[in-house]
């Protein structure tokens, strides 16, 4: 297995930092602290190139707070310059992961995504006849950072590189050495990769007639409940011994003939429907738009805008019936 050299030199010149900022920057550039950043940029790019050669970044700092989509997560999202040393970092060794993953892995890789994983569960579902389904119980708070740098190392090599990747898992703890934050790019990156073995066990089993995963959601078929069953024995010992993660007590082992939830669907062999989650999500954004224009914090223009946005949510989807009900119910706010 060959391993990449990326040297602190390379992840802090100045073409690559700019790239990183501006991707940093995507959507955010309303806010405060990227006005701070952008006001003196050239100045905060030279400090920023000179603290990534010193092995000063990331600073470590994290804004926190709790979303609910639809269950509470904690999210702790990395200060404006640790986000662009992300994006530096992961311009080079973004790459050097996304050659070896396997294509069963949907994601957080561009051209994948929620809509072909969807697509792709459909398609086994109408293959194969039973199906097991598992997720990881607290998965990013339950990584460890050293076996996590272990797994990460077989890709990358080099004194300094190794530093740094020590430094970005060592700047958040869940627990004593565990755990990634959840809101940083690094973490979706290394999460994603930490579960390729996964992946390639899965795909060499003669057992399993196929599988997709979606981070920590995984999910595979087989002739029978017998052999689903044998494999779910196998991936829970696998689990525990080479990453140190257990299941939740969820897992489900059911005929394809009834369909599965996933990736906020509810997919089944003749219909892709949007699952509760999505209906849910798709009210509480159309309502939040809405209410915006009727307190004029928001033109008409641009609630016809995030309207596009809402719709998006729906997307592939055999919901056209459900939305015009919704609308019945709930009539859309007239400007």
């Amino acid at each position: 297995m060959k391993r990449i050299l990326i040297t602190l030199e390379a992840i802090s010149e100045r073409k690559n930092l700019v790239l990183a900022l501006h991707k940093a920057a995507r959507g955010k550039r309303h806010r405060s602290d990227v006005q701070a950043f952008f006001h003196n940029m050239d100045a905060n790019l030279n400090r920023l190139g000179r603290d990534i050669c010193q092995l000063r970044l990331p600073y470590g700092l994290f804004r926190t707070f709790e979303i609910h989509d639809p269950k509470k997560r904690l999210i702790h999202a990395a200060c404006f310059e640790d986000r662009v040393f992300h994006h530096a970092l992961m311009n080079l060794a973004g790459e050097v992961l996304e050659r070896a993953m396997m294509p069963q892995s949907f994601a957080c890789r561009r051209g994948m995504g929620v809509h072909k994983a969807a697509k792709k569960v459909q398609q086994l579902l109408c293959r194969n006849t039973w199906y097991g389904k598992i997720d990881i119980d607290g998965y990013f708070a339950s990584i460890p950072h050293g076996r996590l740098l272990e797994v990460l190392l077989r890709r990358y090599k080099g004194e300094a590189c190794i530093a740094q990747f020590k430094r970005i898992i060592a700047s958040y703890q869940s627990g004593p050495e565990t755990g990634l934050p959840i809101g940083s790019l690094t973490s979706q990156y290394f999460a994603n990769y930490y579960l390729d073995g996964l992946d390639r066990l899965l795909s060499a089993s003669t057992l399993v007639k196929g599988h997709v995963r979606y981070m920590d959601d995984v999910i595979w078929w087989g002739d029978d409940r017998q052999s689903v069953r044998d494999v779910l024995q196998f991936l829970v010992e696998w689990l525990w011994r080479e990453r140190t993660l257990k299941i939740k007590p969820n897992a489900q082992i059911q005929p394809s003939s009834h369909g599965v939830t996933y990736c906020g669907f509810r997919v089944l062999r003749g219909a892709m429907r949007l699952s509760r989650r999505r209906k849910r999500r798709y009210q509480q954004r159309r309502l939040y738009w809405e209410q915006l224009c009727r307190h004029g914090e928001i033109s008409p223009q641009q609630l016809q805008r995030a309207y596009a946005g809402v719709q998006a949510i729906t997307a592939q989807t055999d919901s056209r019936a459900w939305r015009i009900e919704n609308l019945r119910r709930h009539p859309a706010y007239a400007v």
